[in-house]
């Protein structure tokens, strides 16, 4: 392994070939900007003051990327569950990227995985393979989970944009990392707000990113273990209000994985979808389109 620092900012690896599934040795120092944002949120908490414009923009930054994860890292680039124009289709890939969850094609490769293996041996993240921690953190820091294999993902290989930034998928992390510091600097911000730089970047970058990471790994240990199976699939998925309420509507996830390609996961009346409506919404005003909808019969089903 090589330690220059430099390797973090490299281009990820992409692989034709299937996965192997030795790799699950955890690559502690590859991962050490992910460890650091988790160091610097717990720290920087306790050194910069709480504001209510703090917790404003900490809600804004959290819910902007956690729609754009829902959205369009799970909806449109794993499911294909909606349309929309080629320039919305990268604001919503940079936004979610944004987030330090890989890059689009990444998420959706691996994603895919997922739902063809669920539970089983070849699913790297299932609590009922390995540990909960395995499942809901380590998988992600392990050699296995570092390349895209482009083997899942043939629909999305003819955008050059969407290539690149899964390559560097650094690039919007730094940026929101950089505006929101910038940003907490201006004589604005320091009039109206008595806002410094390194707090509106502990607010608007560091404490969202880590809640998000938590939130997103949620889904892949917690929704596997605890909630209600209301169909019959071949995994161990659940139903989890609680966390369809932190998710925007990701928790009902044994909906999800009995019908996948569903713009809307919430099927009964009281199930909250947040995602769902803010694209209900999108689709509008013509920003997003052809939203696959929950079929009757599935929808009679959910009923029981």
């Amino acid at each position: 392994m090589s330690f220059s620092a430099f390797q973090w900012l490299a281009p990820k690896p992409e692989s034709s070939s299937h996965p192997h599934q030795d790799n699950e040795k955890v690559e502690w120092f590859r991962c050490t900007p992910f460890i650091l944002i988790h160091l610097a949120a717990i720290t920087t908490i306790f050194l910069f003051p709480v504001t209510w414009p703090c917790i404003a923009l900490a809600v804004l930054s959290y819910s902007v990327r956690m729609f754009a994860i829902t959205a369009f890292y799970h909806r449109y680039f794993s499911h294909r569950a909606f349309q929309t124009s080629r320039l919305v289709q990268w604001l919503g890939a940079f936004a979610a990227c944004s987030a330090g969850q890989r890059g689009p094609l990444w998420w959706a490769a691996h994603h895919r995985m997922h739902h063809r293996h669920s539970d089983t041996d070849e699913d790297m993240h299932s609590p009922h393979r390995k540990t909960f921690l395995q499942s809901h953190l380590f998988w992600f820091m392990t050699d296995y989970a570092l390349p895209t294999y482009l083997k899942e993902i043939p629909d999305w290989l003819k955008f050059p944009e969407l290539r690149f930034l899964n390559r560097f998928d650094w690039v919007p992390v730094v940026f929101l990392a950089s505006a929101c510091y910038l940003a907490g600097e201006t004589t604005w911000a320091a009039t109206h707000f008595s806002a410094t730089g390194w707090q509106w970047l502990t607010w608007g970058f560091l404490v969202p990113t880590v809640l998000l990471y938590h939130a997103t790994f949620s889904v892949n240990s917690i929704a596997h273990m605890f909630g209600k199976k209301r169909f019959q699939t071949n995994d161990e998925s659940r139903n989890n209000p609680w966390l369809a309420i932190i998710t925007f509507g990701e928790g009902w996830h044994n909906n999800h994985h009995f019908f996948p390609s569903s713009v809307k996961q919430g099927f009964r009346k009281r199930e909250i979808d947040l995602t769902y409506w803010i694209l209900w919404t999108m689709s509008r005003v013509g920003l997003v389109r052809k939203l696959k909808p929950v079929p009757k019969w599935v929808q009679e089903k959910a009923q029981y």
